[in-house]
């Protein structure tokens, strides 16, 4: 049996469940669920610099890995994009989902000036985010 609402604790609203197992209940928070895990936005290209792949992931070290062995998408697959480019870590990952979305919308040009500022060598940045684990 779940039951969900609202919980006004020093002015502050929290979502929550509670969660009866036989005689015990548990409260869990929303916040503590969902916003609590950081996450990545990300570009990753192909040798030649003429795709630009943009995602989103929880676990980047994990995520650029398996773009690397051709499993990470069947678009990054396609076009060989293995290399990461650019990325930026968000305390949430909606957060870092609404920026997903914000670069999917930027034009090329738009994008590669950020890519520029970042890593105006266009590197491929997994060492960093290997040396990150």
């Amino acid at each position: 049996m779940k039951h969900s609402g609202i919980q006004e604790s020093h002015g502050l609203t929290d979502r929550f469940l509670i969660l009866h197992f036989s005689k015990t209940a548990a409260i869990i928070t929303f916040n503590h669920i969902f916003m609590t895990k950081g996450g990545y936005a990300y570009m990753i290209t192909n040798k030649n610099h003429t795709v630009l792949y943009t995602g989103v992931t929880s676990n980047l070290y994990s995520r650029i890995s398996e773009h690397k062995n051709g499993i990470g998408s069947k678009f990054t697959s396609k076009y060989n994009c293995t290399e990461l480019v650019y990325w930026e870590y968000h305390d949430h990952i909606e957060t870092a989902i609404k920026r997903e979305k914000q670069i999917k919308k930027w034009k090329r040009a738009y994008k590669e000036n950020v890519i520029n500022e970042m890593n105006p060598e266009w590197l491929d940045l997994f060492d960093q985010v290997e040396d990150m684990q």
